[in-house]
């Protein structure tokens, strides 16, 4: 399946009514170039799971950061790099 499909059935299934107006999604461009992905799971099933960050810096062209902060899923990468940010995202909130 698609990754962004993925991210957006992952949306869905927290919009219960509250949950949206608070929380959510957001990926943004940074200017080193970049992108960055703050995922909140507060009021999921995924707050206060574990996750270990990554953490690989091969040089202002190919790196990646994802880690939890909080009740938050932080990613960021290089200009190449946003759909492996979200696949990691996904392989954690599908893990068991």
């Amino acid at each position: 399946m698609d990754v962004i499909k993925k991210i957006q059935d992952w949306y869905k299934s927290n919009c219960d009514g509250e949950w949206e107006h608070s929380y959510g999604v957001h990926i943004t461009t940074l200017d080193n170039p970049g992108w960055h992905a703050d995922i909140n799971l507060k009021g999921t099933r995924l707050e206060g799971k574990k996750f270990k960050e990554i953490d690989i810096d091969k040089g202002d062209n190919d790196w990646i950061n994802c880690r939890v902060e909080g009740t938050k899923f932080l990613g960021g990468g290089d200009p190449d790099k946003l759909e492996r940010i979200l696949k990691i995202f996904l392989d954690y909130a599908e893990a068991k």
